[in-house]
Formats: structure tokens, sequence, C-alpha cells
């Protein structure tokens, strides 16, 4: 029923329910598409295909595929499965197939994919995913230790993804994000998904160029209008998009990237100036085998505009990068900054210090009253030591504070010129008399009008 040319057998619109068992081990390509193919089970094939590289079975309705169903056609190199009804991939189902360079699996009803299930597709390129039930963008196929070192084009589009990994999309090389396709999702409107998308667009990329009017997100208000992303600076008000420069502080090493759109392409630079890098790993400024430029010790006069040429057997591709050079080191800035900060430390401690000093200095009247005439009357005395000429007013307090009223017969002063006890005999108290010493009574009352000019009152 099969129809064979050379190494290409073609059962294509067959009515087939399986594929046919007897096939020869020149076949190299095989189609069975079209068909009523609903399982692809274990051992599908008696013995090993070798030489079997392009396997179509698209159109079949096919539901299931066995976890052991590729191990006799290990050489595939393209391998079609789409329009079909497959609602997930388990694990390790392609595993097999590690010369696999095109998968296609888009138009199924696929919602459910095993972090697994390309685990081993070490040689896969291209894989179509696209118009299928897909909620999850799957990020371990371009970024993880386990990503798909060749994978160049990855189709998501036209699937239920509502979020992007933004930050790990622009993080990407410019040749994986030039094949990344995600138009035509329910993605929600926000304006870091118009930042990503925009900058795509200025370098050029396929997936933003190709599909640019497919590009929609859903506004996150209560209305769920649908709006073209490119569009999202005028309903979201989202700032333009503008390339940053490369910074650098002097004796620095910078590095900058030659991020071309294709990959393993020939790249040369130009300096500032259309001065060609020399040859030579003894330069200050030296390309990297990676195609990135390497400027050693970098000084103010490096600064300006460099040029990477990209060049390949399909195309050719230039990009600029702007440097700018701060004319400081980076420790230096630092150490700076440090002595800023501690002299503003030194200021504010400071500030808090005269503050308690004035508003916080303990009392000396009322919750000492013992210490505070203590203090007073050696302040009164270290005042009058240090003062050659005191003033009335502090004589005139001192005697209101340590004045006595006494009455005396008026008799006892006549012929005394003022003076009490003329004969200079001095009254004794009775404390003294007693034994406890004697004291003048007159020094006692009279302490505080040493220096005083006018008759006291005793």
């Amino acid at each position: 029923m099969c129809i064979c040319a050379s190494n290409i057998v073609s059962c294509s619109k067959m009515n087939l329910t399986m594929v046919p068992s007897d096939l020869p081990n020149y076949t190299a390509v095989l189609d069975v598409s079209f068909n009523e193919i609903t399982g692809l089970r274990a051992q599908w094939t008696k013995h090993k295909l070798p030489n079997l590289h392009n396997l179509l079975l698209s159109h079949n309705g096919l539901s299931f595929i066995s976890s052991e169903a590729f191990i006799f056609v290990k050489q595939l190199r393209y391998l079609d499965l789409s329009s079909n009804t497959l609602r997930q991939l388990d694990e390790f189902i392609f595993e097999p197939l590690v010369h696999l360079e095109v998968l296609l699996l888009y138009n199924n009803q696929i919602s459910q994919i095993d972090r697994t299930a390309f685990t081993g597709l070490t040689s896969l390129q291209k894989l179509y995913l696209s118009q299928n039930q897909v909620s999850r963008f799957p990020l371990e196929l371009v970024k993880d230790k386990n990503r798909l070192e060749k994978l160049s084009l990855l189709d998501l589009s036209s699937n239920r993804i509502k979020v992007l990994p933004i930050q790990d999309l622009q993080a990407l090389p410019a040749w994986i994000k030039n094949g990344l396709y995600f138009h035509n999702n329910t993605l929600i409107c926000d304006c870091e998904l118009y930042s990503l998308m925009a900058h795509w667009y200025i370098r050029r990329l396929n997936s933003a160029v190709d599909f640019k009017d497919d590009h929609t997100c859903v506004h996150p208000g209560p209305d769920k209008r649908v709006l073209r992303l490119y569009d999202l600076n005028v309903h979201m008000n989202c700032s333009t998009f503008k390339e940053t420069d490369q910074e650098a502080y002097l004796e620095q090493t910078l590095t900058l990237s030659c991020d071309t759109r294709h990959r393993n392409m020939s790249k040369t630079w130009m300096l500032p100036g259309n001065i060609v890098v020399p040859l030579g790993d003894n330069q200050s400024i030296v390309v990297l085998k990676d195609g990135s430029l390497e400027i050693k010790s970098i000084r103010p006069e490096d600064s300006g505009v460099y040029t990477c040429f990209g060049v390949s057997e399909y195309l050719n591709e230039t990009l600029y990068v702007v440097v700018k050079v701060h004319n400081f080191t980076l420790s230096g800035n630092g150490e700076t900054l440090n002595t800023a900060y501690t002299t503003l430390v030194g200021c504010l401690a400071s500030v808090v210090l005269v503050l308690i000093y004035l508003y916080m200095t303990p009392c000396r009247c009322f919750c000492c009253p013992d210490q505070g005439k203590k203090n007073q009357h050696e302040d009164s005395i270290h005042s009058s030591m240090l003062s050659a000429t005191p003033t009335h007013e502090d004589m005139a307090t001192k005697a209101e504070l340590n004045r006595h009223v006494a009455f005396i017969d008026p008799k006892d002063l006549q012929g005394q010129n003022g003076k009490v006890n003329p004969n200079g005999e001095e009254e004794v108290d009775e404390e003294a008399m007693q034994g406890k010493g004697k004291r003048k009574k007159s020094v006692a009352d009279s302490i505080s009008s040493v220096f005083s000019d006018t008759p006291i009152v005793v």
C-alpha cells in the first residue's frame, strides 16, 4: 500500500491504524501522516532502522506515545508530531534521540510538559510548541544547566502563557532571543514587558520584528482589553526604552560583549576614532576567543563609541557600544563616601551631647538640697575669690540669704560709734560652752557681709 522511492517510504493517507512493521533497513524517510494512528507503542518496528532520519506522524489523532517508542530509531534528526491530540509530554520521553535537530509539536492539546521531557536532546536546534495549551514558560530549555545547548528556535506562540520571566529573558544571548517566539499569548500588560520587546525591536530581532502586529497583551483593568504590546507607551504611559551606556572607573578591566543575532559569527572590533584593534595578547586592549573586547586598566581617554562587526556566510551585523569612564577609581570613591559618613556621624554625636548638656542636667536644688547648698556655698566662695571688686547686686543677694535680725537695747549702743561689743570681746554660744568648741557668733552671723560697705543689721 505504501509508495517507495529509493530510501523514501510514503504511507500518507492510507487509513492506517498503526505504522507498517516490515520496513526495509535502508529507509531514511518515513511518512505516515494523515492516517488514524492513535498511539505509538513501544517497538512499533520489529527491528532497528539505523538509517531513518525523518519520521512524519502529523494529522493522525495521536494521543499516546510510549516512553520506549524511539529506542530503535536513535538516528532521527527530524520528527513531526504536529496536528495530533497529545495532551502531555512525560519525563525522558525523547531521551534516546540524541541526534534529533528538529521537533514539531505544534497544534496539539499539550498543557503539561515535564521538566525532563526534552532531556537528552543535545543536538536539538528547533522546537515548535505553538498552538497548544501551555501556561508556563519552559525557562529550563534556554537557561538552566540542563538547557539545550544548540537550541536556536523555540516557538511558544498561540498558547496560554500569562507571565514571562522577563529578567531572565533579557539576560539571554541575542542569538537565543532572536528565535524566541511568544506572540498571541494571554500576557498581562506591564511596562517591563514593553521595555523587553522595545529593546528586542531596536535590535531588530526576528521574534520581535516578524510578528510585530501579533504581539498583544491583556490590560490588567476590569475591562480586560487586548492591546498591541508596542502601544503600551500610550495606553499605560510606559517610558520609552533607551539603550544604556557601559560605565567604568579608573584602572578597572572592562569587557564589552559583541552580542550578535546569530551564533558563531566572526567578530572584529574598532576603537573610538576608527582604530582597528591590533592583534596580539600583549596589548592593553584584546579580543577574546568568544569575540568580546577586553580593556585593561581603563582610562578616561578610553571613553567613546566602540564598534563590533559580525560576519558570517549569510549575514553581516554591526553593533555599537558606548563607553563612559569616570575620572576616579571605584575604591577612591568608596573612601570618600566613608570619610563623609564618618564626619556626619561625628556631627550628629556632637549635637546629641550638646542637647544632653542643655536639657538633661541633673537637678541641684530640689533633688539634692544639701548638695545644692554646699555647691552654692562653694560657688559663692569661688566667685568671691575670682572677683577683685564684687558688685553690689551679688552682695545684696548674699545678704538677703544670710541676714539675721536681732533686737538690741539702744543704750548698749551709746558711745560705741555704731559698733557692737566695743571692747573686742566675743560672745560665745551656749553649745560652745558645753564642750563642742568655741564659735565666734559675729563671724558666723556676718559671713556674707565680708565685702559689704554698708551697715549690716544683726
